[in-house]
């Protein structure tokens, strides 16, 4: 196998809710009215009552809806602990051979990211509601059947069906968080606790990957996951109110096929699901890029990036649908919150990930520790402890200090961002909204396990060129541990500018929003 492939995707660490934070509509509301048109992705009302919200929930309801619509990201999160923890095994079992390696990982990212766009704006006509209940049946199959895979193939079809099943209940998780909870305090609440049922089921499936990999077999562990995601879905089925109905089916229909910006949301999609492939085939092997059929798609991925721009700039001059408005872009607070949730989401991704394969393939610690060190779970401060920390030194000594300290930014930016991205869209494009800020943290880790697999495998490669302790093993190429070591430092070196980085637009591009965000009660 081969050791400077990633393992998997793994999902980010938070630890508590963030304090309330009331953002000032960005931009103002009339100013969003005159940036976005009407239209499915951003349609009009279909009553007058479609945009707003609901009548204030009772606290028992409140805290039902928002445990039902964490539910989902905690169990789809399970999976990727489980993967993380489990894919040598997984790899030996269903013979994944090592060109193949980085795929269950990378294919989810991939099918998820193509398709949040088309989700949230057709959850915007149709309902977040039902868009939602239909992503967590279909994501209850797909993992049920990760767990009966025979083969490699299996597999990673089954995980490509699971990335589109989350792209239906992601951005609406956060539109129907906007429909059902008024702004203040419970929908702050609601992000936070959302965006904490990530890293929770990424802690739970590390620890029980890790177990079931060492005791009954890693099936089992998909089985429990195809049920909690089960027990979700009925609870969502009676635990969500209704949305109004608004309009009769056929003028929904009308308005999906005619009202959405299909145009907008297809180049969206095929760019960055080309951009996605590429990045997953050459972190796998870097000459890769010089051949043909990436140097092709990535090309029209590139080129596809200024005909949106310029299909968004026709759109509006012509008074037709603009799935997102280049004006939109024009607003420092929510191009910033963008680019670092990018950032910030390929910077966490990619250190568990790298913390992981440190820990078994470099310390040499078995599954089930690799997932108990998991278990503490400043951003700046984890990659820089990784990159000087000495593998003969004690876990607690570094590596329990980098692996506290890395979600701590991921909390608190996922509610800040929700809250900007969501204020920044009308009240009748919520679900889209939430596919935006999906879309950005889905392709910062594409982005970031791409970058961090082509600098280790690059500097592992050079290091034992140089060295006489290289080795080479039965079923394909690897590395010793001090060749491994020194890959791995080089990406947590890059991580940590990646940091720096962000912190520095941070300061630039929310400095007006961090003086008005803070309730005065």
């Amino acid at each position: 196998m081969m050791a400077s492939s990633p393992s998997s995707t793994a999902t980010t660490s938070w630890v508590e809710p963030a304090p309330y934070i009331a953002f000032e509509p960005l931009p103002r509301k009339d100013q969003a009215s005159e940036n976005v048109a009407p239209s499915a992705s951003n349609p009009e009302p279909l009553d007058s009552n479609a945009t707003a919200v609901l009548p204030e929930q009772s606290l028992w309801r409140a805290s039902l809806i928002i445990g039902t619509l964490s539910g989902i990201t905690l169990t789809s999160s399970m999976t990727t602990g489980l993967l993380t923890v489990a894919l040598p095994t997984m790899a030996t079992d269903l013979g994944l051979s090592d060109a193949l390696l980085l795929w269950p990982a990378s294919v989810y990212g991939l099918t998820s990211g193509c398709s949040l766009m088309i989700a949230g704006a057709v959850a915007d006509v149709v309902g977040s509601r039902i868009v939602y209940l239909v992503g967590c049946f279909l994501l209850t199959g797909f993992i049920l059947g990760s767990g009966f895979a025979e083969t490699s193939t299996q597999l990673i079809a089954f995980r490509g069906g699971q990335g589109v099943a989350v792209s239906m209940c992601l951005p609406t998780a956060m539109g129907l968080l906007s429909l059902y909870l008024p702004k203040g305090r419970r929908r702050n609440l609601g992000f936070a606790f959302v965006g904490a049922g990530q890293p929770l089921g990424y802690s739970l499936g590390l620890f029980l990957g890790g177990f079931f990999v060492d005791s009954i077999g890693w099936k089992y562990g998909w089985y429990l996951s195809a049920c909690v995601a089960f027990i979700v879905f009925l609870i969502g089925i009676f635990g969500l109110p209704k949305e109004n109905a608004g309009a009769v089916p056929e003028d929904k229909m009308r308005k999906v096929v005619f009202g959405i910006d299909w145009v907008g949301a297809i180049l969206a999609s095929a760019s960055l699901a080309m951009l996605s492939y590429v990045l997953a085939v050459i972190s796998n092997d870097t000459s890769s890029i010089k051949e043909a059929p990436q140097i092709v798609l990535l090309s029209i991925a590139l080129a596809c990036i200024p005909a949106f721009a310029f299909w968004m700039e026709q759109q509006k001059r012509r008074g037709k649908p603009a799935l997102i408005p280049n004006s939109l872009w024009k607003t420092t607070a929510f191009s910033s919150i963008c680019v670092m949730v990018l950032l910030t989401w390929a910077i966490l991704q990619s250190i568990e990930y790298l913390l992981s394969l440190y820990f078994q393939r470099v310390q040499g610690v078995s599954a089930i520790q690799t997932s108990l060190y998991f278990i503490p779970n400043i951003i700046i401060v984890a990659p820089l402890l990784m990159a000087v920390n000495d593998p003969d030194w004690s876990y607690w000594y570094a590596s329990f200090l980098a692996v506290l300290l890395s979600p701590l930014s991921g909390d608190i930016l996922f509610v800040v961002s929700a809250l900007i991205i969501t204020s920044t869209f009308p009240d009748n494009t919520q679900a889209l909204a939430g596919a935006v800020f999906s879309t950005f943290s889905q392709f910062g880790t594409t982005v970031g396990l791409t970058v961090v697999a082509v600098i280790s495998s690059s500097v592992s490669q050079s290091s034992a060129a140089s060295h006489t302790h290289s080795r080479t093993v039965a079923g394909g190429a690897t590395y010793s541990p001090q060749n491994l070591l020194k890959g791995y430092q080089a990406s947590f070196w890059a991580l940590f500018g990646a940091a720096v980085l962000t912190c520095a637009i941070g300061a630039f591009g929310l400095r007006d929003v961090s003086n008005k965000g803070m309730k005065k009660d």
